[in-house]
């Protein structure tokens, strides 16, 4: 069952003389149980799509459903299904973690039985029992970040919004988010994600998309998107070689004092031969989510324009 449907979306800010046209007839379907990651570069459109897709902007042309409601004409109803983690979201400097979620649970009409064990359920799963009565002035960026996801995910909301939801975190409290994050799906929520992280949306979506100009690119699963280059494997050099020794095995390329080919299976044993004459280091592994990005839409996800 779709539960997010977007149709000839767009939006045009129009800034200075020259408009902006930040998404151009977006077509989105998102069905329900999904973890859908939606991936750009910073200004590809992302963000304004999920700011209308929440009923915080106006689109320009278009129209988007949630769970049949239109989000324009419609956006009480929209909201009650909903719940979001903005990008740049902020916390109330004096309450602690335990406060921000009880009250927001509150709010949101949850029962004073219900916040409690949700708000004691989800301080223990995102790792903040430690800092459940700290005021949030004195948490890193990181744990603000962990409490105003956590206030998110107690909502238990039909559908999740969660635009960078692990920004700022360490390795290890991403993965723990992760798998919080995971639990939500299992009970049947919808999750949108926005990340930068592509080792996290390879992690966890079920399906993705990645937008560039305001146009999608690419619509379908991790997978089948690595598939597309024709190359599962990347052998990594601990040193520089020359492009033109490799240029026959795949697509060469420099990456941090190191030469990185992505290549077939059938190339490794001559790659690991070369390595081996040449008293150099190799890694093996599959392609990763970054190199299909970077090939699709000609630059990384952190390049800006």
């Amino acid at each position: 069952m779709v539960v997010l449907e977007a149709r000839g979306l767009s939006k045009t800010y129009r800034k200075g003389p020259t408009p902006v046209r930040a998404l151009d007839r977006v077509d989105l379907d998102i069905e329900r149980g999904r973890l859908f990651a939606f991936l750009g570069r910073n200004g590809a459109g992302k963000t304004t799509f999920i700011k209308i897709a929440a009923t915080l902007l106006l689109p320009t042309e278009g129209e988007v459903l949630l769970f049949d409601r239109d989000v324009v004409r419609e956006p009480s109803a929209a909201r009650r299904q909903m719940a979001l983690v903005p990008q740049e979201g902020k916390l109330f400097y004096h309450l602690t973690p335990r406060e921000h979620i009880r009250e927001y649970l509150r709010v949101r009409g949850v029962s004073a039985e219900t916040t409690k064990s949700r708000t004691d359920a989800i301080l223990e799963e995102m790792g903040l029992l430690p800092y459940q009565n700290m005021i949030a002035l004195r948490l890193s960026g990181g744990l603000q970040q962990r409490t105003l996801v956590a206030m998110i995910l107690a909502t238990e909301a039909p559908f999740l919004f969660l635009d960078e939801p692990t920004l700022g975190m360490d390795p290890f409290a991403r993965r723990q988010v992760w798998e919080v994050i995971r639990k939500a799906t299992s009970r049947g929520s919808t999750v949108l994600l926005t990340t930068h992280y592509l080792d996290e949306a390879e992690q966890l979506s079920d399906e993705l998309a990645v937008i560039e100009g305001g146009h999608i690119l690419y619509h379908g699963t991790s997978e089948a998107l690595k598939s597309t280059m024709g190359r599962e494997v990347r052998v990594q050099f601990a040193g520089t070689l020359r492009p033109e020794e490799l240029a026959s095995f795949g697509k060469v390329f420099a990456e941090r004092g190191r030469t990185v080919v992505l290549t077939t299976r059938a190339s490794v044993p001559e790659l690991t031969e070369l390595a081996l004459a040449r008293g150099i280091e190799i890694t093996v592994g599959p392609v990763a989510l970054e190199e299909a990005f970077l090939e699709l839409v000609g630059r990384g996800i952190e390049e800006e324009e």
